[in-house]
């Protein structure tokens, strides 16, 4: 069975999902992050909203006052970075070639 015929579903992570994600769990702050990563953060709020729908789950708990990881957001959390940065060493592998 090839990768085109499996019959499940799996979540389309893309990269910038990822740095936005990683960006508001460090900042635990939505603004900051959307400073950080150069957005406003209305766009900021839907990626991380359509991130949470693909994976069908909150992964962050918010208020008016803060933001904080939940379990399935911390767990995110190192894959995310680990993610980035393998982006980022494949991208200068290529780069040096």
């Amino acid at each position: 069975m090839n990768l085109n015929q499996r019959s499940f579903k799996r979540p389309r992570l893309d990269l910038r999902q990822l740095d936005a994600f990683v960006a508001v769990a460090e900042e635990l702050h939505f603004g900051r992050a959307a400073a950080r990563i150069h957005i406003a953060q209305s766009p900021l709020s839907r990626i991380i909203q359509k991130l949470e729908s693909e994976l069908g789950t909150l992964l962050f708990v918010r208020n008016n006052r803060n933001v904080r990881l939940t379990p399935a957001g911390e767990a995110l959390l190192d894959g995310a970075r680990d993610l980035l940065d393998l982006a980022d060493l494949v991208a200068a592998r290529v780069a040096s070639i």
